[in-house]
């Protein structure tokens, strides 16, 4: 791709503009959702990236405290909550550190699940299902979402209400999830896109942080594990799946 010498890339995730930055330096590249962009060394700062990347982070970690706020509000029961990271990519160990701040004020005991490949969810999973009371948080990681089909499955298997970091574990048979709106994130891109072509540094434009979330319930998971789905949250929920 970048011996095509195009004006701009449009990369998604860390997986793409990682091999991207190996091979250029210079070509600009507009992500719609990333990470931890700092963190992973992609920009010298969210106000001034400095080199050829910019656009736009999918997460902010505050956002980690609202999916145990909401599972909390879901399943008033839960007292314990194991929370699948990835602790091999920055997001990881920093999104369970906001989670972690946040429990005792709803009084949940919280407990990192650390995973690092496909094989890992099921023996993290097992053994934390095997105390009561418990709910599960499947943070923001692409080994995740790419194995989430695996992850459902164990999540009805344990009946552990659990909330996830992306709308399509919901659309798949996820109970819940609270994320930001990645349409719009791709739209806002475009606007990067959009400035560079007519003559604007990358290393100009700020990373911006996403400005619109969704809150998405599956109403038929809810019935299986037993839940009744507060009037609350329905009145809140932006996609509801029947």
């Amino acid at each position: 791709m970048v011996a095509l010498g195009p004006d701009v890339v449009l990369a998604f995730g860390a997986t793409t503009v990682g091999p991207l930055l190996q091979n250029t330096r210079t070509v600009p590249i507009v992500f719609p959702v990333m990470g931890d962009p700092v963190a992973a060394g992609y920009v010298e700062s969210l106000e001034r990236p400095g080199g050829n990347v910019t656009a736009f982070m999918n997460y902010e970690y505050s956002l980690a405290g609202k999916w145990l706020e909401l599972l909390k509000e879901m399943v008033p029961s839960v007292k314990r909550m194991g929370v699948l990271r990835n602790a091999d990519v920055p997001t990881g160990p920093a999104q369970f550190g906001v989670i972690q701040a946040v429990a005792p004020y709803l009084k949940v005991d919280v407990t990192p699940l650390n995973i690092r490949n496909a094989s890992d969810f099921e023996s993290a999973i097992g053994d934390f299902a095997r105390g009561p009371n418990g709910g599960l948080i499947v943070a923001a990681s692409s080994l995740a979402l790419t194995n989430r089909g695996l992850l459902l499955g164990l999540a009805a298997r344990h009946k552990l209400p659990a909330i996830y970091s992306e709308d399509a574990y919901v659309v798949d048979g996820g109970l819940m999830s609270y994320a930001p709106d990645e349409v719009d994130q791709f739209r806002l891109a475009a606007g990067y896109v959009d400035r560079i072509l007519r003559g604007e540094k990358p290393g100009d434009l700020p990373v911006q942080t996403p400005v619109k979330y969704v809150l998405a319930i599956n109403l038929k998971t809810a019935k299986t594990l037993g839940l009744t789905v507060p009037a609350s949250l329905l009145a809140r929920a932006d996609e509801v799946i029947e």
